[in-house]
């Protein structure tokens, strides 16, 4: 996986929990020992860490089947953990997407989240624009992304398709007042990487997912 986005990411991590709850984010579900061996300290410590984070309401377990052996105990990020990573200004954001939409009508909200739009198009396409081939495109989006604080990464899947990540949403609160700002993403996404690209979106954060995921995929049915 290219660019992780770690290095950028506007939280970071400060002491062996808070570096604990940053693999959590960017990996979904890990055992104590493979956060262990991430951390390169033991599984036990890693547990013991763990432990320290459950009783506070951060981290839960979960046992997951492993074969014929005994089950394999997951843990994962609870709700309260996912609070403790940034949401740029969120009570102020969604108190004003209040306002707007109350006082001005949801016609006004569309036409902030359209310029916005435009701006974030504007300045994306000029960031990319060196960029030659899907994967340099996508690479510096990925890095523009991380910067912004999604904690974004990409990869290339065994079928030559490409897989945008982000782990984090920094505008959470505004998306989840007001999805719009989520279709304005993905029709910047599917600009700036060009005609040529198809992208869909699978795994949504205001869904309820984890993160928010991207297929991206050259066009076939495009003349050469």
């Amino acid at each position: 996986m290219s660019s992780s986005g770690l290095e950028n990411a506007s939280w970071s991590p400060r002491n062996p929990a808070e570096r604990i709850l940053m693999a959590l984010k960017m990996s979904g579900s890990l055992s104590a020992s493979t956060l262990g061996e991430r951390l390169g300290t033991s599984g036990e410590a890693a547990r013991q860490q763990l432990v320290r984070l459950a009783e506070e309401g951060l981290v839960e377990a979960h046992s997951a089947a492993a074969g014929r052996g005994r089950p394999t105990q997951l843990w994962s990020l609870t709700p309260s953990a996912q609070a403790r990573f940034p949401d740029t200004h969120a009570a102020l954001t969604v108190q004003l997407l209040d306002i707007v939409r109350a006082q001005l009508g949801e016609a006004a909200l569309d036409t902030i989240i359209s310029a916005r739009e435009t701006d974030t198009k504007a300045a994306y396409e000029a960031a990319v624009a060196s960029a030659g081939d899907l994967k340099s495109r996508v690479a510096a989006l990925t890095d523009l992304r991380s910067q912004e604080g999604y904690m974004a990464a990409w990869t290339e899947l065994p079928d030559g398709s490409l897989l945008l990540v982000e782990n984090h949403c920094p505008i959470c609160a505004a998306a989840t007042a007001c999805q719009g700002f989520c279709r304005a993403e993905l029709d910047v996404f599917r600009a700036v990487l060009g005609p040529d690209v198809t992208v869909e979106r699978q795994d949504h954060i205001v869904s309820g997912g984890r993160r928010c995921t991207y297929s991206i995929k050259a066009r076939t049915d495009v003349p050469a």
